[in-house]
């Protein structure tokens, strides 16, 4: 197993980036808003080694064994980004971690809203929680859980994969951390430029059942359709096979894989 060069909290500094890494905490969106710093420096990063609470999307939780995985919420302050555009954030953010695993393996798309899927299996998950104050987007904290040499799983999560059981060989997470950190540097300076169109385009090329009719499940049942397009606001338009439109919200509808 690869041990991580820290003890218990140790502060780093890459380039314009404050990086914090523990050896345990609830969850690391949390300690990011009850910790962060006073100053509203350009990018901080917590990262753990171990999360006793760790959180996904509403009511489930994020499994994770001890020391086998990446955990780790980075905090940014993207005032440039307009409220009813703020699902660009969540495109930024997968996007940076497909362009890092794309180097590491084939088949990574992106399943929306931002999960991370290698064929038909979740490789990643990310909460991401903003404050909005005087109409601008104050602060965005992106939750990521990456899984990387973790070989079983046990909660109920239907597909759960590690790059680990992908390759057959562990990976140095310390290595692959920081290459997300400076790819997600990358994309936050795409976001400071105004390259909206280029990030929502690559997030649309990169999408999971981006081609073809799949079956989906809302409330009024099961039904097959194919993808349109992600709005700015981040619902999502499909077409079913009898040419109607349909929108949803992010727990509207299910994916049936």
């Amino acid at each position: 197993m690869i041990k991580w060069p820290f003890k218990k909290k140790t502060t780093v500094e890459m380039p314009a980036t404050t990086v914090v890494r523990l050896t345990e905490t609830d969850s690391t969106n949390s300690y990011l808003r009850q910790h962060a710093p006073q100053t509203e420096e350009w990018m901080t990063v917590v990262t753990a080694e171990y999360q006793t609470a760790g959180r996904g999307q509403g009511t489930h939780t994020w499994e994770s064994k001890p020391g086998e995985n990446l955990l780790f919420s980075v905090l940014t302050h993207p005032v440039m980004v307009p409220v009813r555009s703020q699902f660009l954030l969540s495109e930024a953010g997968a996007l940076a971690l497909k362009e890092v695993l794309d180097t590491y393996t084939d088949g990574i798309t992106l399943k929306w809203p931002n999960d991370i899927y290698w064929n038909d299996r979740k490789l990643s998950g990310t909460l991401i929680e903003t404050s909005i104050g005087s109409g601008h987007i104050k602060n965005c904290i992106f939750g990521i859980g990456l899984n990387v040499n973790q070989r079983t799983f046990e909660n109920d999560a239907p597909n759960p994969v590690s790059l680990a059981q992908i390759l057959g060989h562990d990976i140095d997470r310390e290595l692959l951390f920081k290459q997300i950190v400076a790819v997600f540097e990358k994309y936050y300076r795409m976001l400071e430029s105004g390259q909206y169109n280029v990030i929502s385009t690559l997030y649309h090329e990169a999408l999971y059942r981006r081609k073809g009719f799949h079956p989906y499940e809302d409330s009024d049942g099961r039904f097959e359709a194919a993808i349109v397009e992600v709005g700015d606001d981040g619902l999502l338009v499909l077409r079913d096979k009898d040419g109607k439109f349909r929108e949803y919200e992010f727990r509207e509808v299910k994916f049936i894989l």
